[in-house]
C-alpha cells in the first residue's frame, strides 16, 4: 500500500452547475451503493423517489472505478455528474480476483451540492487481512473528512467505512480514529459523519454464531435493538459529542444467510455533532418498494430484487 499512492488520495472532482444558498437546513443521505453495479437504477432512485428528497450530501460506501463487475464505470463520478454534486472518492480496496479489471478500484465516496473545499483520507486500524480472503484484495478499511464551504460558514463532513469482519471491540477502535482526526479537521465547527458501520452486534468473521443468531428470533430481535449495548463505537460517538441518527431500531441491510432467508442488520448511521436532526427515515432499496420509478426508466425495467443489500438513512440536519 506505501507504494501506491492513490491509497492516500481525497480525489475532489467538481460538477455543481451553481451553488445554492444556504438556509441553516442540510439533508444528508447515508447509502452503501453495493459497487454502483446498478448505477443506472441508483441514478432514478435518487431523482425519482420522495423520500429520499431533497437531499444536499450523500456519504456513500461501496463505490467501483474500473471494475468488471460494475461495467468498468467510475461510479462515483459518473452519479455526480449526473446529480451535478462534488465528489471525493477515497480508495479503499484494489481487487484482484478478475483479471479483466481495468483498474480494480473500490471505495467511499462524498457528494455535495456545496463546494468542497478540502479533504483527508483518514486509515484505520486493520482489522481484517483482505488479502488472505476469497475476495482477495489489498488496502483496508478508511474514512474520508471533507469540507464543505456553506457561504456564510463551513462544515465537516465525513463518510466511514467500518470492518464487518471483526467484533465490536475492533470497530470501536476504527471509529474513535475517526473521532480523533475529525476533531483535528473540524475544530470548532459543526460535523456530519456517516456510513456503514457494520455494527452487526457480533463477530462478522464468527460463522456458527452468525448460524446461531439465524435460528433464534429472539437474537435476531437484538440485532435491531440491542447495538447501543453491544456495539462500543456508539458510545464513543456519543462520547465525543454525537448524536447517532436514526434512533429507531428499523433495518438497514439485508444479510443473506446459507440456509436462505436474510439476516436484518441495522448498521448505516449518521453522527452529528454540534448539528441536530428534527427528522429521519430509512428507506428501503427493494424494488417492490419503488412504485415511484417513472414509466420508462431503468428503474421502472429494473427485474433484479433490490439495488442494494442496504437500506438508505435520510435526515434533516440543523446547523
Amino acid at each position: 500500500m506505501s507504494m501506491i499512492p492513490q491509497f492516500e488520495q481525497a480525489e475532489i472532482t467538481h460538477f455543481i452547475p451553481s451553488v445554492p444558498t444556504f438556509d441553516g437546513v442540510l439533508n444528508v443521505l447515508v447509502f452503501n451503493m453495493e459497487r454502483g453495479v446498478h448505477l443506472d437504477e441508483i441514478g432514478d432512485y435518487l431523482e425519482q423517489n420522495p423520500d429520499a428528497r431533497p437531499f444536499d450530501i450523500i456519504l456513500a460506501n461501496e463505490m467501483d472505478d474500473g471494475c468488471t463487475r460494475s461495467g468498468q464505470k467510475d461510479t462515483a463520478k459518473a452519479l455526480a455528474e449526473r446529480l451535478g454534486m462534488d465528489v471525493v472518492f477515497g480508495l479503499e480496496f484494489i481487487e484482484l480476483v478478475d483479471p479483466k479489471n481495468k483498474k480494480g478500484y473500490h471505495g467511499n465516496a462524498i457528494f455535495s451540492r456545496f463546494p468542497i473545499t478540502r479533504s483527508r483520507i483518514v486509515r484505520l486500524p486493520e482489522e481484517n487481512n483482505w488479502y488472505f480472503d476469497r475476495q482477495r484484495r489489498i488496502g483496508g478499511r478508511l474514512a474520508i473528512l471533507a469540507e464543505l464551504d456553506l457561504g456564510t460558514k463551513n462544515v465537516t463532513v465525513g463518510t466511514i467505512h467500518l470492518e464487518n469482519r471483526t467484533d465490536g471491540a475492533g470497530r470501536k477502535r476504527q471509529l474513535l480514529t475517526v473521532l480523533e482526526a475529525a476533531e483535528s479537521f473540524a475544530g470548532d465547527g459543526p460535523v456530519i459523519l456517516g456510513g456503514d458501520l457494520n455494527t452487526n452486534t457480533f463477530d462478522g468473521r464468527d460463522k456458527i454464531e452468525i448460524q446461531r443468531i439465524a435460528a433464534d428470533p429472539r437474537l435476531q430481535r437484538s440485532c435491531l435493538e440491542d447495538v447501543f449495548e453491544k456495539e462500543g463505537c456508539l458510545p464513543a460517538a456519543v462520547s465525543f459529542g454525537y448524536t447517532p441518527v436514526p434512533e429507531s431500531p428499523l433495518p438497514t441491510r439485508r444479510k443473506p444467510l446459507p440456509q436462505g432467508g436474510d439476516l436484518l442488520l441495522r448498521l448505516d448511521w449518521i453522527l452529528l455533532k454540534n448539528a441536530r436532526s428534527d427528522s429521519s427515515r430509512t428507506l428501503s432499496t427493494k424494488r417492490a418498494d419503488c412504485g415511484f420509478a417513472a414509466a420508462g426508466s431503468s428503474l421502472e425495467r429494473f427485474s433484479g430484487e433490490e439495488l442494494s443489500d442496504h437500506n438508505a438513512v435520510w435526515s434533516r440536519c440543523l446547523l
